[in-house]
């Protein structure tokens, strides 16, 4: 299983369904790359590998400044997990990689 690479994701928000294209890299347990969508790019901060699943976070600036906290898995070219939303709560997440 692995997380490097790129992925389109889906995130399950309130205000709809956002598509994200992200580019992951892999060092040892750290995670690092970007997030896309909408024409705005975001690095991956404190990106890491526990028990197998992936956990990052990423600043949002617009609509409003939020902090995403994801915590997903990968199942061959498949991703499932959740997007924490800040005080929006949880959200499911799914990707396939490109």
């Amino acid at each position: 299983m692995s997380f490097a690479g790129t992925w389109n994701i889906v995130m399950k928000t309130p205000m709809g369904d956002r598509e994200i294209v992200m580019l992951m890299s892999v060092d040892g347990d750290s995670l690092s790359g970007t997030m896309e969508a909408d024409g705005n790019t975001l690095d991956i901060q404190e990106g890491d590998i526990e028990d197998g699943r992936g956990k990052w976070k990423a600043d949002l600036t617009q609509p409003m400044p939020i902090t995403l906290e994801f915590d997903v898995g990968v199942d061959g070219d498949a991703m499932d997990g959740s997007v924490k939303l800040g005080m929006f709560g949880n959200s499911a997440v799914t990707g396939t990689r490109a």
